[in-house]
């Protein structure tokens, strides 16, 4: 089923993506094989010019990737490469069994792990400099010959270069005049910084000739900065990683460098209208890899145009250029006004606009919100994170009412400890909703959680809507000022309808209670969303 892509752009300049080799080295990230395609479909539609799937030969797992990939995906932008290394030290290329295994995996391009480091040549592969040299001529010769694209990976490049900088820049010239494409210098430890990147990448070139790509770790937190660092120097192949993943720390984030080099340096190398795919994309991915999105990374995080200082606030309300270094569109996220007890009048506007809550120019009541924001979070509420709650709050001032679609006469929970070390929790709720007096008693896997199915019991017959609603997340935390048991306590609780989620916060002295003020707005505002009248 494989294509070979056709991309709209030259190959002046190379987006190389590792995620599937060094990003899966990341712990806690464990790919199957079904991952590892999901993930190669989402690179190529964000538009790499290359994807590194593995090490065929050397894991099941990877063999078989590049098996399915070949059958199952037809790349419309990006070339599949194979990572292996050089041959074994005194056989030949033809012979060696792991360089077979390349050439077996179909893969257009094959990408060569070379030492470049004398002390790693004689202390890890136990073999003389010469023969070094002689492995890189030898294999890169070879893997052309069979008519394969090659690249060439100079582990330990940067601190190789340290100590025996004419053997380092000897490896570079040897991979070149074999046949090797791209020479990528590779800073395997992460522990160079951005001037001294460029300082040893331009001299590299000068000295070599050959065209050269850089790979960062990210150890000093500098591999996004190395990266461009390196671009600055002349590198015309940056190698990245989705959203960091790599070993130790990790590797250079695609997103932030792809965006810098097309934002920052007008550099085209994504196709048309991609960028716009950016935040999509890294989530996407987040989602395959099993592992929360960072709310705070460059570009993607939904916290990278989100403002909270009234100050801000105000001049974003005149221009969001203001503070805001790009257009939060042109990657594909969105700006988002945070409000808080720094919140003045402007923030509670823009908030207000960005709900769809028309605050009609009405200074007093966009005083009064927000003078209720600034009491209710001396309190220990916080709305930044509780959009839903905030949003009734606001239109139950507009309103001039709470918006209410049923009134609670009380509820209880009860946590039995029985004899034999179980509990038993069981929760009733009794209430009001469209004239009708409700009891409603269910048992659950804590109190929360059968405090929640009696709400929901009582609910549903009257409100068929709220079958759809599932509670995905429960955040607790015990607010300084008081102690131990008589603290304070603050709950977060994320709630989905299955097209989308919103967040809802409850504060009280003891944790069901303020969980009970969360569960009353999850489904207070599921309901509105659900497009239901409120009670008269």
């Amino acid at each position: 089923m494989t294509e070979t892509a056709t991309s709209e752009l030259d190959d002046s300049f190379h987006v190389f993506d590792t995620t599937l080799r060094d990003g899966a080295q990341r712990e806690g990230i464990n790919l199957t094989v079904a991952d590892k395609l999901a993930i190669a479909r989402h690179l190529d539609d964000f538009g790499v010019g290359f994807i590194e799937g593995g090490w065929p030969g050397a894991n099941p797992r990877d063999t078989e990737f590049f098996a399915r990939a070949q059958a199952e995906i037809a790349f419309r932008h990006a070339q599949l490469v194979a990572f292996g290394a050089t041959r074994r030290a005194g056989a030949k290329a033809a012979e060696d069994p792991q360089v077979k295994a390349l050439l077996a995996s179909g893969a257009p391009v094959i990408t060569l792990v070379a030492k470049s480091h004398d002390r790693h040549v004689e202390l890890a592969l136990r073999t003389t400099l010469d023969e070094n040299l002689e492995m890189v001529r030898d294999t890169v010769a070879h893997l052309r010959e069979q008519g394969r694209r090659v690249f060439v990976d100079c582990e330990h490049f940067f601190d190789g270069y340290r100590a025996n900088p004419e053997y380092a820049k000897a490896v570079v010239r040897t991979a070149a005049e074999a046949g090797a494409d791209v020479v990528i210098l590779c800073d395997t430890n992460g522990g160079m910084l951005p001037a001294q990147v460029h300082a040893v990448v331009a001299t590299v070139l000068a000295d070599t000739g050959a065209r050269l790509g850089i790979h960062a770790q990210d150890d000093t937190g500098c591999a996004v900065a190395n990266t461009l660092a390196a671009v600055d120097a002349g590198a015309t192949h940056v190698q990245c990683t989705a959203n960091g993943y790599g070993e130790r720390v990790g590797n250079a984030n695609l997103f932030p460098v792809v965006a810098a080099l097309e934002l920052k340096y007008g550099k085209k190398v994504l196709p048309e209208g991609k960028l716009r795919e950016t935040t999509r994309i890294s989530h996407a991915i987040a989602e395959v890899v099993n592992l929360t999105p960072s709310t705070h990374q460059p570009y993607v995080g939904v916290s990278a145009f989100a403002h909270k200082a009234g100050l801000h606030a105000s001049a974003i309300k005149v221009d969001p250029d203001l503070y805001q270094h790009i257009a939060p569109e042109l990657v594909g996220n969105t700006m988002r006004m945070l409000v808080s007890d720094m919140a003045g009048r402007a923030s509670i506007e823009l908030k207000g606009k960005e709900l769809g809550v028309d605050l009609g120019g009405d200074r007093e009541l966009v005083g009064r919100v927000v003078a209720r924001v600034k009491e209710r979070e001396l309190r220990g509420y916080t709305y930044e994170a509780a959009d839903a709650s905030f949003e009734l709050l606001l239109r139950g001032e507009v309103e001039g009412r709470p918006l209410k679609y049923f009134d609670v006469e009380s509820w209880r929970a009860i946590v039995e400890d029985r004899p034999d070390g179980t509990h038993a929790n069981e929760a009733t709720v009794k209430l009001w909703a469209k004239s009708e007096r409700i009891v409603a008693t269910a048992e659950g896997n804590g109190p929360v959680n059968a405090l929640d199915r009696a709400l929901r019991v009582a609910l549903e017959k009257i409100y068929p809507q709220l079958a759809k609603l599932d509670l995905v997340d429960y955040k607790v935390r015990i607010l300084e000022g008081k102690h131990g048991t008589q603290s304070t306590t603050r709950v977060l609780i994320s709630t989905s309808d299955g097209s989308g989620e919103w967040s809802t916060v409850g504060v009280a002295e003891n944790v069901i209670a303020a969980s009970w003020q969360a569960l009353e707005d999850a489904y207070t505002y599921g309901l509105l969303r659900a497009g239901v009248e409120p009670a008269e």
